[in-house]
């Protein structure tokens, strides 16, 4: 079974994690499936959104611990060896896409499946999902990006008690919170999903793609150093096509025909 489901909706790639009887959680096949999946947008220029998601019911329960299973012998093993073999390339692979990112996120999100929902540029959730982050529980930290993205996203007040006290958080709490962007009924989630995607693929994929990198630069950045990327990114957007046709579609109240990816 391939741990990895791709399918095509004109210029939106959904990508579902397919290990549906262990919540899809994570093991190094479907890390490869997801890498290669990802790889695959930069070669593919008619690729302008993606949507990520999960079978069955569950989005992502981060890790699978039976990977994890030790006799009384066994050495400890080496988890920064995965995350930066597997998961920190995953989401970088997620923040440098090439294309705007969605998380149709259809049930549990725990751990690692938390944390790589919020690399996602925006997150969508079902009225069911759960949130979830579990590391206390066996004495780690948050890891896939969660110590950078979960205290953005809820601040840091919240994101230590998620951290620490590993309590689950439903959907409503999570979008009150800003966990999500948007909670909707189950049955409604799909198609939500995909007419935001859609919504994205029909925009200047570049522009878009900018508006990721200001803001995770703005999350480090001091006020002068943001202004000065504002000013240089905006210089350069100016001088894109799209920004032309942009104006044009405006001015003659017709839908723009912005450019092909690169």
């Amino acid at each position: 079974m391939e741990t990895v489901l791709r399918e095509r909706n004109g210029a939106v790639l959904r990508l579902t994690l397919n290990r549906p009887e262990r919540l899809n959680s994570f093991n190094e096949e479907m890390h490869a499936a997801l890498r290669r999946d990802l790889a695959s947008v930069n070669e593919d220029p008619t690729i302008r959104a993606i949507i990520l998601t999960g079978a069955g019911r569950g989005f992502c329960a981060g890790q699978d611990l039976s990977e994890r299973i030790m006799a009384g012998d066994d050495a400890p093993p080496d988890l920064g060896d995965t995350l930066g073999r597997l998961y920190n390339p995953l989401v970088l692979g997620l923040r440098n896409a090439p294309v705007p990112v969605v998380a149709a996120i259809n049930g549990v999100a725990a751990g690692a499946g938390l944390n790589i929902a919020l690399a996602c540029d925006i997150q969508i959730a079902a009225r069911s999902a759960t949130f979830l982050e579990p590391f206390a529980n066996l004495g780690l930290i948050p890891d896939a990006g969660g110590t950078f993205t979960l205290p953005r996203a809820v601040g840091g007040p919240r994101a230590r008690a998620m951290a620490m006290l590993a309590e689950k958080v439903d959907a409503a709490t999570a979008e009150e919170w800003g966990l999500v962007w948007r909670t909707v009924d189950d049955a409604a989630l799909e198609e939500t999903a995909q007419d935001i995607a859609q919504r994205l693929a029909d925009l200047p994929t570049e522009g878009l793609v900018s508006i990721r990198h200001a803001f995770d630069t703005g999350a480090v950045n001091d006020l002068a150093s943001q202004l000065d990327l504002e000013r240089d990114v905006q210089r350069e957007r100016g001088r894109h096509q799209d920004y032309k046709e942009g104006v044009d579609a405006f001015t003659q109240k017709r839908r723009p025909k912005f450019a092909k990816r690169p």
